[in-house]
């Protein structure tokens, strides 16, 4: 099945990449991360550690994303 990213919704783009997501979250594969994962993770925890960052529910950062796109 082939799938036209245009005449997608935004909303329905979002859905399917959440549903990818579960999908992969579900069924691990051996994957290794890239290296400037860690670096990128490693300079948020740094940034949350310092106060220069804070940490958002999940939920509520989607509701947030959602609010802001629509």
């Amino acid at each position: 099945m082939v799938v036209n990213l245009q005449d997608m919704t935004t909303e329905d783009k979002l859905m399917s990449m959440e549903l990818l997501w579960d999908d992969l979250c579900k069924n691990r594969i051996d994957f290794t991360s890239p290296d400037w994962h860690g670096a990128i993770l490693t300079e948020r925890e740094k940034a949350v550690a310092c106060g220069e960052d804070e940490f958002v529910d999940w939920d509520e950062a989607k509701k947030e994303i959602l609010n802001s796109i629509l």
